[in-house]
């Protein structure tokens, strides 16, 4: 499973003891009525985001299955393409919380790319036109997609999340040559250097970088509440996703920069969610791991530090994607046997023991494989896989 900052992608010293009250068994006995959301006319689809008035906006393949496009679904099952910023490709990759109808996330360009980098963006677009081109970060408000600009000098840039104060966070190339960029692997494309980004929409929408740890040389910024407090990572250059740009988590808040800790490796270490009562997920890697083969899913709080949740028995691979203001807190995510056969999409309900979701979806047939987003309301969001291998983004909404 490829990951990113970021991806999106044992276990011993990892699963460090959990304090008494974040211990308690898995709480959720309610059932879901789960119903898949409509398609751009390919084969996979999937919901990553889900705000507070039941937007789910994520991807869907077009028909042929060779490029997908961002997709808003907002009036019930109903597909909207978000279109593109002139590329073959887009897509909503992280949870975008903002409720005042702005939407973000990344699109190719009609630019080809003229270092030959394949970006951050490449894994999370189908092939064989998921490189060459210039990736921008967009803002889609008001049925209307613009792109994101980079730091002087830089060529691309990378939008993850959204508030409510008119704020959007990322990444985004500058102009400088990083010798710590990785050029020389399967997957090593990278040039430039990158850093954490804020927009301050406009018009003109303008950037900022946030500070990295001290002795790193770039990161990544991948959620933000309404509290400004931001969440993401401070590494090096790398690969430009996730690995070694990972080696912290970091939040930052009040203009400084924290590091939240890790699991026992220096690597992989990416928040993904940040509520706004400032409680962190993500996922971490695991010692003498640096391909990122097993993960582990964690939440922090500043009162408990950084904790692993745990997998589904049997399993050992795991991911947290989002959380909601819920009480007790939900986070959802996925686990994973040590093959990926078997993936399931998971709810971690005010402790670190998970429960299957596909134990609470009724008379729903295919498979929740995973759980990418929570809104207040409790209402999932992810992808299911049913019986021909079809993967379709579902809508599970709480049975009361």
């Amino acid at each position: 499973m490829l990951l990113t900052v970021l991806i999106a992608v044992c276990c011993g010293a990892a699963f460090a003891q959990a304090p008494a009250q974040i211990q308690a068994p898995a709480k959720a006995k309610r059932q879901y009525h789960v119903s898949n959301l409509d398609t751009l006319g390919g084969t996979n689809s999937r919901g990553n985001s889900i705000n507070n008035q039941g937007w789910v906006a994520g991807y869907s393949n077009l028909a042929g299955d060779q490029s997908r496009h961002a997709t808003l679904w907002r009036n019930g099952s109903t597909a909207e393409n978000l279109g593109t910023l002139g590329g073959l490709n887009s897509s909503v990759t992280w949870n975008v919380k903002n409720t005042e109808g702005i939407i973000v996330g990344i699109s190719q360009t009609l630019t080809p790319e003229p270092l030959g980098e394949w970006w951050s963006s490449f894994a999370f677009y189908p092939g064989p036109n998921n490189i060459g081109y210039i990736n921008l970060g967009f803002v889609w408000e008001q049925d209307q997609m613009r792109g994101l600009p980079p730091f002087p000098g830089g060529n691309n840039s990378f939008a993850t999340g959204a508030n409510n104060l008119g704020q959007v966070v990322g990444w985004a190339e500058n102009g400088v040559h990083d010798p710590m960029c990785c050029t020389d692997g399967p997957t090593c494309h990278q040039v430039l250097q990158f850093r954490p980004a804020v927009w301050e929409l406009g018009p003109p929408d303008q950037i900022h970088d946030l500070p990295l740890i001290p002795g790193d040389t770039s990161g990544a910024a991948t959620a933000i509440n309404d509290n400004g407090q931001i969440v993401g990572i401070s590494g090096i250059c790398d690969q430009a996703v996730g690995r070694h740009t990972a080696k912290h988590a970091v939040l930052w808040e009040n203009g400084g920069v924290i590091d939240i800790g890790n699991l026992g490796a220096e690597f992989w270490n990416t928040p993904t969610a940040i509520n706004q009562g400032g409680y962190v997920v993500g996922f971490a890697g695991t010692p003498g791991d640096p391909d990122g083969n097993i993960l582990h899913a964690f939440i922090w709080t500043k009162s408990d530090g950084i904790q692993a949740l745990h997998p589904l028995p049997g399993h050992v691979y795991t991911e947290a994607s989002g959380i909601n203001n819920h009480h007790p807190r939900q986070v959802v995510g996925v686990s994973c046997d040590a093959d990926f056969a078997d993936c399931r999409a998971v709810l971690w309900e005010g402790g670190v023991v998970p429960t299957d979701l596909n134990a609470l979806k009724g008379g729903y047939s295919a498979r929740l494989d995973n759980a990418k987003d929570i809104n207040d309301l409790g209402e999932i969001t992810g992808r299911a896989t049913d019986s021909t291998g079809v993967r379709t983004a579902f809508l599970a909404v709480p049975v009361h």
